[in-house]
């Protein structure tokens, strides 16, 4: 494995077909969900919602509708509540399965990303002490990538002042 930082975590591309092919297993995904819904964020705020412990509490509730008929309103569906409550069960797992998936998505992204970066920051500073050497074209390839910095105030990644080519 060939680095150009100390540590390459990830050293990895997506073929082009691997992409679409991720594509469509997440359009595949969301056809066999077409129910699926969004919710605005006043809605997520108002909905009354469902833990463990309510969870137990709407078993409990669907148990004793199914098993006191008579006393319940004819409005109060227990075939419904209890297909309510099995889908909500199912979207649980997905949610736990695609939320790690997620998670590794990001992860492996943000290293990705950071090891982009700081092989360019690497590299800047390497262009800006060949400039400051007098290396031949590198005045000018460091200027160009300064540009990125400015405005920017003095850090550790700002730019000192290198001779023109």
């Amino acid at each position: 494995m060939s680095s150009n930082i100390p540590l390459n975590r990830v050293s990895a591309t997506i073929t082009a077909e691997d992409l679409q092919a991720v594509r469509q297993s997440i359009t595949a995904i969301t056809e066999k969900l077409p129910f699926l819904t969004g919710l605005t964020d006043d809605e997520k705020k108002r909905l009354p919602k469902i833990d463990g412990s309510n969870k137990t509490f709407v078993e409990d509730a669907l148990q004793a509708i199914k098993t006191n008929s008579t006393l319940v309103p004819s409005f109060v569906n227990p075939e419904e509540m209890s297909k309510d409550l099995a889908l909500f069960m199912q979207l649980d797992e997905i949610h736990l399965l695609l939320q790690e998936l997620t998670e590794k998505v990001r992860s492996t992204q943000t290293v990705a990303g950071s090891e982009a970066y700081s092989s360019a920051l690497m590299s800047y500073r390497l262009f800006q002490a060949a400039a400051q050497a007098g290396v031949p074209g590198a005045a000018s390839i460091f200027n160009h990538l300064r540009q990125r910095f400015s405005g920017q105030g003095r850090s550790q990644t700002a730019p000192e002042s290198t001779p023109s080519e």
